[in-house]
């Protein structure tokens, strides 16, 4: 099956205008026909020996949002305190979670016993089904995104938390909690990036030809 010159240049807009969305979240609920397209998205991402380590938790009770939010605020001070005076003061001035304004919250997980102990592609490398799992996170964002919705990851909460709030079984790895919803607008830019937190490294600084090579400056300007 080919794809369109059309289809192509799609792909590459949602890829581009993807967000990492912490505010904007409007209370429209999402339509069970768009979530499961964006669920069946996560599903059918990539899986190392095809074991498909995933599992979905979906979240729209308040108290269990407000209990993943005061974990999530309790993780955030002690966030706070790991970076220096003056990037701390920036950090603390960032939202950085939707949970009570997302109508939607997702917990994402890894069943890292699914299928056996021995799986295709994890003989070597054990960790590739995390890494498969986080495909599935891949490809629900996108999938979001090209629904015109908002989607956020938050990564700043410890799992007991998670596992508290939702009942996870201690075997089960936690990938992430994602924030979803409609929005009332898509930023132009990543806001960190917006706000003079990092920039974003041109292309040339991590690509190699060949061999690894020492770049020469930490996001040194891409002149070509």
């Amino acid at each position: 099956m080919n794809i369109s010159d059309l289809e192509r240049d799609a792909l590459y807009k949602v890829i581009y205008a993807r967000r990492d969305v912490r505010r904007d979240f409007i209370s429209t609920p999402i339509p069970d026909d768009v979530l499961e397209r964006i669920l069946n998205a996560g599903h059918h991402a990539p899986s190392v020996g095809f074991m498909q380590p995933w599992d979905f938790v979906l979240v729209t009770d308040d108290q269990t949002k407000q209990a993943i939010k005061q974990g999530y605020d309790t993780a955030s001070v002690e966030s706070a305190n790991q970076f220096s005076a003056d990037k701390k003061e920036q950090y603390q001035s960032f939202k950085l979670e939707g949970i009570l304004e997302a109508p939607l919250g997702i917990c994402v997980t890894c069943d890292r016993e699914r299928n056996g102990p021995v799986v295709i592609g994890r003989t070597i490398k054990k960790e590739m089904d995390l890494y498969s799992t986080v495909c599935a996170v891949q490809n629900m964002w996108l999938a979001a995104r090209a629904e015109n919705i908002g989607f956020g990851w938050v990564s700043i909460i410890h799992d007991d938390v998670l596992r508290t709030a939702l009942d996870i079984p201690d075997h089960i790895d936690i990938i992430g909690y994602l924030c979803l919803g409609y929005v009332s607008e898509f930023q132009e830019k990543p806001e960190l990036e917006t706000f003079g937190w990092l920039p974003r490294a041109p292309l040339n600084q991590v690509v190699h030809h060949g061999k690894w090579t020492k770049n020469t400056k930490p996001n040194a300007p891409d002149t070509k």
